[in-house]
C-alpha cells in the first residue's frame, strides 16, 4: 500500500511527535556517516529535542568540528545578506555607468567630435575602425543590390512565361476559329450557294438594262 504525502507541520499529539522525532533523527544520522564515509567529509550534527534532550553526532570529534567552524567563521564573517546583494549591485550599476560613458564617447568620436583630445595612435584606431565599418557597410549595400537584382530576374521571368502561356493561347483561339470557319464554309447547302451567286450577279443585268434602253432612245429621232 502506497502510503499518502505526510503534511509538513507540528504534531499535535505528543505520544506521535516522539515516535516521529526517534526515526528522523536515526535516519539524519544514518544519511551523515554514508556521506561521511562516500564522500570524506568532516560532519557533525547536533540536535535539541523537545523536551530538551541533546543528540550530536560527528565523524571525527564535535570539538575539532566546532573549532573549525568557529575558525572559518572569523576569516570569512559572513554580511547581511541584502546588504551584500545591495553592494553587488552598486557595482553592477557602476559597471554600467562606465560602459555607457565608454560607448558615448565612442560614438562622439566616430561622429568627428572631441577629435582634439587623441593622440595620433587613437586617430589611426578610430580611422581602421571606420574604414572597417565603411567596408561592411558596402558589402552589406552590395548583398542588398544583388538581391534586389535577383527579385527583379523573377519577376521578368515570371512575366515572360506568362506572356508565353497567353500567345499559346491565343494562336490555340485562332486555329480553333479557323476550324469552325471552315466547318460553317463546308455545310451550306446548293441553294444558298445559288442565292448568293445571284445576289452577286443582280447588280451586272441591271447595269445591261439600262445601256439597252439608252440604245433604244438614241435609234429614234427627236420630233
Amino acid at each position: 500500500m502506497v502510503k499518502g504525502k505526510i503534511a509538513i507541520r507540528k504534531i499535535d499529539s505528543s505520544k506521535s511527535r516522539q515516535v516521529t522525532f526517534f526515526k528522523r533523527r536515526t535516519g539524519l544520522i544514518k544519511k551523515a556517516k554514508e556521506l561521511s564515509i562516500l564522500c570524506d567529509a568532516e560532519i557533525g550534527i547536533v540536535v535539541f529535542s523537545c523536551t530538551g534532550k541533546l543528540y550530536e553526532y560527528a565523524s571525527t570529534s564535535m570539538k575539532s568540528v566546532i573549532e573549525r567552524y568557529n575558525g572559518l567563521k572569523q576569516e570569512h564573517p559572513q554580511e547581511e545578506p541584502a546588504a551584500a546583494e545591495i553592494q553587488s549591485l552598486q557595482k553592477e550599476a557602476e559597471s554600467l555607468t562606465g560602459q555607457l560613458n565608454c560607448l558615448q564617447e565612442c560614438h562622439r568620436n566616430l561622429m568627428g567630435e572631441g577629435l582634439s583630445q587623441l593622440s595620433v595612435e587613437d586617430l589611426k584606431q578610430l580611422e581602421k575602425l571606420l574604414e572597417m565599418s565603411l567596408k561592411n557597410i558596402r558589402t552589406k549595400k552590395d548583398e542588398s543590390y544583388q538581391d534586389e537584382l535577383r527579385q527583379l530576374k523573377q519577376k521578368v521571368d515570371d512575366v515572360e512565361r506568362k506572356n508565353k502561356e497567353l500567345q499559346k493561347r491565343l494562336k490555340m483561339a485562332a486555329r480553333d476559329n479557323e476550324k469552325q470557319k471552315g466547318e460553317a464554309d463546308v455545310g451550306l447547302s446548293p441553294m444558298d450557294e445559288g442565292s448568293s451567286r445571284s445576289h452577286h450577279e443582280s447588280p451586272n443585268n441591271n447595269e445591261e438594262t439600262s445601256e439597252c434602253t439608252l440604245l433604244q432612245l438614241s435609234l429614234f429621232p427627236k420630233p
